[in-house]
């Protein structure tokens, strides 16, 4: 039975892709996270003990992360590292966590899967190519400059030179990914999907940042999951795969459609004060992965996918509606 050792796998996206790999595997999942406030165990609950077991360790801590590592021997076990601070704000007010934990975590599990010949999938964002011109016609591509905007991104830039510094300098097995910006369930409130459907639901009006017209190419965690085990079954060791399903979107459009789903004047919501050093618009080419491995994304509907995780929300209010009230707190005190 394969190995698989998935870092953050208690977050959002890893949390949906070990749901993935139990429902279209018989892979055996070993979670490593933190648990920190972007985690959810609950997100885990449920899953068959016999497959799935879950770590608390960080995956900057070397005396964690060797002794995981060690135990895949199989010749298809590997290592699926989603682990990462990835919240732009939050990375805005204190660098450092991001550089402990997307760097220094990085590097600590590159030595790992160095030291036993392990199979290495990398997860990144297409943040770190830094944004295109609102009326740029062009995509992202694998080529594209890396050009981060933020301490973020540009942690996670570092992250991936590392990777491919490894990949070629000590001969790691390792594979990249891209993606554009995730929705669905677990997703935690602070980001912008959450945040809006979530304000709605108590009685609130969205914030928009700016004018709203930044735009963000949206995916469905789903279809993210399936693309990252496309990639871990087929990808080429070395190569980097751009992860998007053609779902550009304004922020400001976003936010009318959830309040037209939600049943409210699409133009009940407030203008708040923009992010310093905001991306404009960010925009992936996925042609290499849908040519050379055959993947294609199942949620090709933005709003049909934006109204199953509305209804997901409605349903999980007893999971993110004790943080509700913090989360906006935290908003307010920066005027957002």
């Amino acid at each position: 039975m394969q190995h698989v050792l998935v870092t953050g796998g208690a977050g959002f996206i890893g949390s949906n892709f070990v749901h993935h790999l139990i429902e279209h595997s018989d892979a055996r999942v070993t979670v490593l996270d933190k648990m920190t406030y972007a985690a959810s165990p609950e997100a885990l609950e449920g899953l068959p003990s016999d497959r799935v077991e879950l770590v608390v360790g960080d995956v900057a801590d070397a005396a964690v992360v060797d002794p995981l590592v060690a135990r895949l021997t199989g010749p298809e076990d590997a290592v699926v590292h989603f682990a990462a601070e990835s919240h732009n704000d939050n990375s805005l007010r204190d660098p450092s966590p991001f550089i402990q934990t997307n760097i220094v975590g990085t590097f600590v599990l590159l030595e790992a899967v160095r030291a036993h010949d392990v199979r290495l999938h990398h997860v990144s964002t297409d943040e770190v190519y830094g944004d295109l011109e609102l009326d740029d016609p062009g995509r992202f591509s694998e080529s594209t400059p890396y050009q981060p905007s933020s301490p973020y991104s540009a942690s996670k830039a570092g992250a991936d030179h590392l990777v491919r510094a490894w990949a070629r300098s000590f001969g790691v097995r390792a594979t990249l990914s891209n993606c554009s910006n995730n929705y669905g369930p677990w997703q935690h409130i602070e980001k912008f999907i959450p945040r809006q459907i979530t304000g709605v639901l108590t009685g609130g009006r969205p914030r928009l940042y700016g004018a709203g017209a930044n735009v963000r190419d949206w995916i469905h965690t789903a279809d993210h999951s399936s693309a990252v085990w496309a990639i871990l079954q087929r990808g080429t060791p070395g190569a980097t795969y751009l992860i998007g399903a053609d779902g550009e979107r304004s922020n400001l459009e976003v936010v009318r459609l959830i309040l037209e789903l939600l049943g409210r004047d699409p133009d009940d919501f407030d203008h708040v004060a923009d992010r310093p050093g905001h991306d404009l618009r960010y925009a992936i080419d996925p042609t290499r992965l849908r040519t050379e491995l055959g993947w294609t994304p199942a949620y090709t509907d933005f709003e049909a996918g934006l109204a199953a995780t509305i209804e997901w929300y409605r349903g999980h209010q007893d999971w993110w509606g004790p943080h509700k009230e913090a989360v906006e707190a935290g908003y307010a005190a920066r005027g957002q």
